[in-house]
C-alpha cells in the first residue's frame, strides 16, 4: 500500500476522533476537534501531493481519497446540524449534491469515464472546510470559558458569527455551482 492511500486511510481514522470531541460539547474537546479535523483537511493535499510526485497514483487512491473528503465533510456537517449550529437544511442541499454527483460519477464510470475532480469543485471542498472550522471557532467564542480565557481580546477583532455566515454562504453556492457544472459538462450521460 503506498503513502499517500495510508494517509487517506488515516484521514478516515481520524473522522470518528473529530467526531466524538465535537460531540462533547466542551470548549476545550472543541478546540481539540477542530485541530484534529484541520489535520485530516490538510491530510487530503498530502495525499495527493504524494501520489503524483512518488508517482503512484493508484486506482485505490482514487476511489478512497473523495471517499474519505466526502465522509469527514458529511460527518463534520451532521455534527455540527446535532450541537445546532447549522441549519439542517443547509446540510441536506449539500449532501443532495454530493449524492447526485457521486451518481454521476457513476454513471460515467459505467461508461468507462472518469469524473475528475474540477477546479471548481476542489474550490467548493476548500470552502466547506473553512465554513466547518469558522462555526467550531464562532461556537467556542461565544461561551464563558473563552471569554475567560487569555484569547479573549480576539472577541472584538473576529467577527465569528460574520465570518461562519459568509463561508456557510460561499460553500452553499460554490456546492450548488460545482454540482451544476458537472452536469452541464456531462449532459450527454444523463441522456443515455
Amino acid at each position: 500500500m503506498t503513502l499517500a492511500n495510508r494517509i487517506t486511510i488515516f484521514r478516515i481514522l481520524l473522522i470518528p476522533v473529530f467526531m466524538a470531541f465535537l460531540l462533547a460539547d466542551t470548549p476545550p474537546a472543541s478546540v481539540i476537534g477542530a485541530i484534529i479535523f484541520i489535520i485530516a483537511a490538510c491530510s487530503d493535499i498530502l495525499d495527493g501531493y504524494l501520489a503524483r510526485k512518488q508517482e503512484e497514483v493508484t486506482i485505490l487512491g482514487k476511489f478512497l481519497d473523495p471517499l474519505a473528503d466526502k465522509l469527514l465533510i458529511t460527518a463534520a456537517l451532521i455534527s455540527l446540524v446535532a450541537l445546532n449550529l447549522l441549519n439542517p437544511w443547509i446540510v441536506l442541499i449539500i449532501i443532495s449534491r454530493e449524492i447526485a454527483v457521486t451518481g454521476l460519477r457513476l454513471i460515467l464510470a459505467s461508461e468507462g469515464i472518469v469524473l475528475a475532480a474540477s477546479n471548481l469543485g476542489k474550490t467548493k471542498t476548500v470552502f466547506q472546510v473553512i465554513a466547518v472550522v469558522a462555526i467550531i471557532i464562532e461556537s467556542i467564542m461565544t461561551t464563558d470559558w473563552f471569554r475567560n480565557s487569555l484569547f479573549s481580546f480576539l472577541y472584538s477583532f473576529y467577527p465569528a458569527a460574520l465570518m461562519s455566515f459568509i463561508t456557510v454562504a460561499v460553500a452553499l453556492i460554490l456546492t450548488l455551482w460545482s454540482g451544476l457544472d458537472y452536469f452541464l459538462k456531462n449532459k450527454h450521460a444523463i441522456k443515455n
